[in-house]
């Protein structure tokens, strides 16, 4: 007799660990505390095997068990940005903000997660979860403006995104199609956030142009738009913090945008 082989739950459980790096990232606003976070998830579960024995798919076990751990550590941001000042203003931000908000307006504009499985994941009902969403949007749009960068080949596009981050109330210095053009804008109108893509029109990379950048102009929070997320959150080299897929939406546009800005380290913005 013929017998159909199940799914391995922790292969399922590793399927979607990219994801996870990319929630805790925009989460914590850093690569490296969120991929702490994310490793740590994989331990716990690994450890007890029970965490994904359980009726909930594998993906909605691991964002479940991500959530305990992250909401019992008490450390939700880079603690290697308190020299500067920023850890104490993210902090500052943070504490003005309603419990479970930010974790449920990512879940849902960026992981693409439903109102049952937001539910599940932070351990409230469906109509608390739905309310949760609602105030996330409206605190995070009351949260850190400033001037936008756009580095963005295909002329439509980059209009839709113009579009949509001046009408969260940010300026935009302009849009950059290729490198070089991207190096150039930056120097001379520093921008306080950059919007790139990763593959630009005369085949040159978003990523080369924002370290160039970077290089020149200083720490600036950076979030990257690519077709190909799984391939920048392997957790094996330096990556971005804040990255969405195309084709994105309006709303992972405004969220990614609002919580790079909400870590931000540059003194200009305004709180």
């Amino acid at each position: 007799m013929e017998t159909t082989s199940q799914p391995d739950p922790v292969q399922q459980i590793a399927a979607n660990l990219p994801y996870l790096r990319r929630y805790a990232r925009a989460l914590t606003g850093s690569q490296r505390t969120g991929d702490h976070y994310a490793a740590a998830t994989l331990e716990a579960m690994l450890q007890d095997q029970s965490m994904s024995e359980t009726d909930m798919a594998p993906k909605l076990a691991l964002f479940r068990t991500f959530h305990h751990i992250w909401i019992s550590s008490g450390a939700p941001v880079d603690e290697a940005d308190s020299n500067t000042g920023a850890e104490a203003r993210a902090q500052w931000r943070l504490s003005g903000l309603t419990q479970n908000t930010r974790e449920t307006l990512l879940l849902h504009s960026i992981e693409g997660f439903g109102i049952d499985d937001i539910a599940a994941i932070v351990g409230v009902t469906h109509d608390e979860a739905k309310t949760l969403l609602s105030i996330a949007r409206r605190e995070m749009s009351n949260e850190v403006s400033g001037r936008i960068m756009v580095i963005e080949d295909e002329a439509i596009i980059a209009m839709d995104i113009r579009a949509i981050v001046e009408g969260m109330g940010h300026e935009v210095t302009g849009n950059a199609r290729t490198r070089d053009e991207a190096v150039e804008l930056a120097r001379h109108d520093p921008p306080d956030l950059i919007l790139a893509d990763i593959q630009l029109a005369d085949k040159s990379s978003g990523i080369d142009a924002v370290n160039h950048i970077l290089k020149e102009n200083g720490d600036m929070p950076v979030v990257f738009i690519t077709a190909f997320p799984e391939r920048l959150l392997t957790g094996e080299r330096p990556e971005p913090a804040f990255l969405i897929t195309k084709p994105y939406t309006e709303e992972q546009v405004k969220s990614a945008v609002s919580q790079a800005m909400f870590f931000a380290s540059t003194e200009t913005l305004k709180a």
